[in-house]
Parts: structure tokens; C-alpha cells; sequence
């Protein structure tokens, strides 16, 4: 009997610990890539990209985040943005990444007409924002976090399609003015080499890239300018607001069949995700 009794008082001093705060985990993020990549390539309109869009939300379920689908027709063709939402501060953040990929490899010298399988275009960007779904921890948001998922990004010129059509139609409908629009794309290279984009608000690359070093990751966010991207922040920094662009754009898979998940490091994801962690649970 004295020992249930014992047993019973551990239980409940267990209970009334604080949980521990979770740490964005790599490993995990890349999990999150091989289960698109098992999918195949994603290009918007197809089975699987049907199928990622449904991953996506069930995880953004699990981890307990209010869902908002975006649904419109862009040439005959049905898109669909997915956007999560937690906490209830006065002011918005959004983190947003494409999961379409590219319906044609046209960087590829062997097969230009091939889909491109997407590992760190596409796949990388949509597993740090999954990840953090998991990882934020809601008690220390002072600001509502927006998870985005924009669709129809990857098929710029490609039989008449425009580039960022997902991301142009959320920036064009918000009702509320973010604060900042964080997007995420290409992160994930096992070389990776993270620059500031010349086209993303300076403050924000700064604080951004400021926290990265905090972290000790300095080596891999770089804080120095070197490319000018059009990408889904473009539509956004269009509409006045401050957007930034976390990309690495020195990868020379880029929209090629090599573009798969052996080039790709769970410690890339983590450095990413856990600096995009810092940042928003410190953003008073």
C-alpha cells in the first residue's frame, strides 16, 4: 500500500512539472522531406501534389494549429494555398514556403523534360516550416505565427505560367497588414551557404541573421549580400511589407533531376529552423 501510495505522489508531481520546451530537430525536419519525396514530384494539378497539400494539413492538425484553405483557379488549373495560425498577439508574422515543384527539369543537359523531384526546392522549406509547427512553443508567442504554404510558385515561363501565383494571390487578399513575411526556400543543401537577398527588407535580414549567430551558425548564414531573388517574398515587399527571402540559391541542382534528398543535411534544416524558432518566440 505504501508504495502505490509513493508511486501515486511521483505521478503527480510529474504531472505538475512544466512540459520542457521542444527544440526544432533537423532530423526530424528531414523526415518531413522524405515523406514529399516518396510522393514523387509535385507540380500543381497532380496526384501527389494533391497528396502534399493533405500532408501538410494533417500535420499542421496535429499540432494543433487553426487551418484556412486558399482556393482559386489560375488557367484552368484548380491552386490551393494552406495557411495554419497560432497565437493571439496584435500583430501577424508569417513563415511561408512553396510545396509545389517544377514540372519540368529545364536545367537538367540529360533530360530538360522531366519533372524535377524537388528535395531542397520545394520539400526543405515546407519540412522547416512542419517542423516548426511541432517545435513552436505557443506560450511564449507574443505575436499570431501564420505557417504558409504557397502553391504554384515553381512554373515560372513555362507554357505561359507566371512564377509566385500562390503567393501573389495571398499578398493581394490579406486583410491584415504582417508585420513581416518570412519566406523559406531551398534551405536545406549539405553545403549550405545562406547570403542575404539584396531584394529582402535589410532590418529584417539583419535581425534574422543576427539571432543565426547567436546560435553559432555564422559560418552558414552569411551576412553579406550577394544575390537579388524574385521569389514568393516578392509579392509581399510589392504590397509595403516587409519580406525577406531565406534561400540558398549556390546549389547546382537547382531545377535539375539531381535536386534529391542526398544532397540535403538534417543539420542544414536544424540551423534554419531553430534560428526561425529563436526569433519567434523573442519577438515581443
Amino acid at each position: 500500500m505504501r508504495n502505490r501510495v509513493v508511486i501515486l505522489a511521483l505521478l503527480l508531481l510529474a504531472a505538475c512539472q512544466p512540459a520542457q520546451p521542444i527544440k526544432f530537430s533537423g532530423k526530424t525536419a528531414f523526415e518531413h522531406i522524405e515523406a514529399q519525396m516518396k510522393l514523387g514530384p509535385r507540380p500543381t494539378g497532380s496526384a501527389a501534389w494533391q497528396a502534399t497539400g493533405d500532408y501538410i494539413i494533417s500535420q499542421l492538425k496535429k499540432y494543433g494549429w487553426t487551418i484556412e484553405e486558399q482556393r482559386f483557379d489560375y488557367r484552368g488549373t484548380a491552386i490551393r494555398n494552406i495557411i495554419g495560425r497560432k497565437g493571439k498577439g496584435p500583430a501577424v508574422m508569417i513563415l511561408g514556403a512553396h510545396y509545389d515543384t517544377r514540372r519540368r527539369a529545364d536545367q537538367d543537359k540529360t533530360n530538360p523534360t522531366a519533372p524535377v523531384p524537388g528535395a531542397d526546392d520545394g520539400a526543405s522549406g515546407v519540412a522547416v516550416l512542419l517542423e516548426l509547427a511541432h517545435s513552436l512553443d505557443a506560450s511564449k508567442l507574443k505575436n499570431q505565427v501564420w505557417l504558409a504554404f504557397f502553391d504554384a510558385e515553381d512554373n515560372g515561363d513555362l507554357d505561359g505560367w507566371e512564377w509566385t501565383v500562390g503567393s501573389r494571390y495571398m499578398a493581394q487578399n490579406l486583410t491584415v497588414k504582417p508585420e513581416v513575411v518570412i519566406v523559406v526556400d531551398m534551405v536545406g543543401d549539405a553545403d549550405q551557404q545562406i547570403y542575404y537577398d539584396r531584394n529582402s527588407n535589410i532590418q529584417w535580414n539583419e535581425r534574422i541573421w543576427k539571432t543565426a549567430a547567436q546560435l553559432g551558425y555564422d559560418k552558414y548564414l552569411i551576412p553579406r549580400p550577394k544575390w537579388s531573388m524574385f521569389d514568393d517574398h516578392t509579392p509581399f515587399a510589392q504590397q509595403g511589407i516587409s519580406a525577406v527571402d531565406i534561400i540558398d540559391f549556390d546549389y547546382p541542382y537547382w531545377h535539375t533531376l539531381a535536386d534529391t534528398s542526398d544532397k540535403l543535411s538534417p543539420d542544414s534544416l536544424e540551423r534554419v529552423g531553430r534560428t526561425l524558432q529563436v526569433l519567434l518566440e523573442q519577438s515581443q
